[in-house]
């Protein structure tokens, strides 16, 4: 006997739950915060989504597919190795200033307070960034390839130098820094860039 089709939108409720996530965390986002957000009772959401660690893992996997893909779009799309990195911390200042999500960075967020998830979701958040910091790294160094940074410059430190920034922005904006005082931050901080990355101006 076939059972009963669920009554929600599930791909709808697990936006709402990201939401949720984002703004409140994992460890103070409730259950009765979830499920008023996602329209639904504890027994739908289980039966849906196993459990609220498992609601998390999802909602991290659909920022990353979403948000994040946008975020780090100049790290595919950029002319220069220098673009790409201005355009992931314009891409952070401006990100936000959106009033149609939480400020800062789900990831990065969750990542502050590793002790208040649980393992498997602790693990998947922090391979994800390290995951994120190893592709600016990347883009580093194909941009040393081309000549743009020098020899013997290095690009892991570099990939640090600036992950550290852009998650800093990410901080700030959660404290309520404007997108015109992130954009300042990006701005500066690409004032390090010809010293970091061995470049000689004539």
């Amino acid at each position: 006997m076939a059972g009963r089709p669920r009554s929600f939108d599930r791909d709808e409720a697990l936006s709402r739950a990201l939401q949720v996530f984002w703004s409140k965390g994992y460890a103070d986002a409730s259950m009765t915060d979830l499920t008023g957000a996602m329209g639904i009772n504890s027994p739908s959401l289980y039966a849906a989504f196993g459990s609220k660690e498992d609601l998390f893992r999802e909602a991290v996997r659909l920022y990353t597919d979403t948000a994040g893909v946008a975020l780090w779009a100049s790290m595919r799309e950029a002319r220069t190795a220098r673009e790409a990195i201005e355009g992931l911390l314009l891409a952070t200042a401006e990100a936000n200033s959106r009033y149609d999500r939480p400020k800062g960075c789900l990831l990065v967020l969750s990542g502050a307070h590793p002790d208040a998830l649980p393992d498997g979701a602790c693990g998947e958040v922090a391979k994800i960034r390290t995951d994120s910091m190893a592709t600016m790294e990347a883009r580093l160094r194909e941009g040393q390839a081309a000549g743009e940074i020098a020899a013997d410059a290095d690009p892991a430190a570099i990939a640090a130098f600036y992950t550290t920034v852009q998650q800093g922005m990410t901080f700030r904006a959660r404290e309520g820094a404007t997108a015109a005082e992130l954009r300042g931050t990006a701005r500066a901080a690409m004032l390090a860039w010809d010293g970091l990355a061995g470049v000689r101006r004539s």
